[in-house]
């Protein structure tokens, strides 16, 4: 079926200049022109966060719950994005959830390198467990890298000896940065947003050196045991979509609770644009539904 909103969006991607195999002061600047002007509803309250030394913001929204929390990983592909860009949706996450979310600003590659981004992503789990809040009254969720990354957090707080979380929602994850899955060429010409060519250069400063595939920068070669359950959506329009089938089927060989779901024409992270795509808004309220479910 025809989506006239998909197909304006996918025009305007097309006709960006977001380019990740670009120097990443390029990138940043073209990734901040393009999200700024993302609308973001008026009723949601932001204050600046510092859990345990990491930045962010919360973000929350009427009658959320007491309590709880939901841990937000943003995109970007490891060197651009903070909370600032993507609190439109991570707050709406919280909404459809039901509490507050916390959005952070983990380092950026290539000024640090992994894995500094998974020691950001354990510092905030464990400063929220710190500050009380019981693992079961946490969820977290993340897009793109951020949804790589979320996964690898929950990996090495669980190898910390840390509680898991209730749940976890990740979109579009980036979660095998060898970028050599058969999608990364069978699905180029209809993806708008990425490119293996710019995926490979993104991986290449975020790793500085290290092996992309390394369980904590691509989390579809870890144990993926005792982790909590688990929603993965992606598009079928998208070069990630092995990366998100791939890591179901780590996760749920580990014994992991999983679901996936392959949303038909969708392309990368359409979640962010819900603010002008219908199925943007019914994703975010299906894995809303989902972590809400859980805590």
């Amino acid at each position: 079926m025809a989506d006239p909103e998909l197909d304006v969006l996918i025009g305007m991607m097309r006709a960006g200049d977001l380019d990740f195999a670009a120097a990443p002061v390029v990138t940043r600047a073209a990734f901040d022109a393009l999200t700024a002007g993302f609308p973001v509803a008026s009723d949601l309250m932001f204050s600046p966060i510092n859990l345990g030394g990491v930045a962010g913001q919360k973000i929350t929204s009427p009658d959320v719950a007491e309590g709880a929390a939901l841990l937000y990983w943003h995109g970007g592909a490891y060197i651009v994005g903070g909370a600032q860009s993507y609190r439109g949706l991570a707050g709406e996450l919280g909404r459809a959830t039901g509490v507050a979310s916390y959005a952070i600003d983990y380092r950026l590659a290539p000024e640090h390198p992994f894995p500094a981004a998974v020691d950001d992503g354990v510092t905030a789990y464990r400063a929220l467990l710190d500050q009380g809040l019981m693992p079961s009254r946490i969820v977290i969720a993340g897009d793109s890298a951020g949804g790589g990354l979320a996964i690898a957090t929950l990996v090495a707080a669980r190898d910390a000896g840390l509680p898991s979380p209730a749940a976890a929602f990740v979109i579009s994850p980036w979660a095998d940065l060898t970028c050599s899955s058969p999608s990364m060429m069978s699905k180029a010409a209809v993806d708008p947003s990425l490119t293996q060519k710019g995926l490979l250069v993104a991986a290449a400063h975020y790793l500085a050196g290290a092996a992309a595939a390394s369980p904590l920068a691509s989390p579809v070669h870890a144990d993926l045991s005792r982790l909590p359950p688990l929603l993965i959506h992606v598009g079928s329009a998208e070069i990630l979509l092995d990366d998100a089938v791939h890591l179901a089927a780590a996760a749920g060989a580990a014994g992991v609770s999983v679901r996936l779901e392959i949303w038909p024409g969708m392309i990368h992270d359409w979640h962010a644009f819900a603010f002008m795509l219908a199925a943007g808004k019914r994703a975010i309220k299906e894995a809303g539904a989902f972590l809400a479910d859980h805590i």
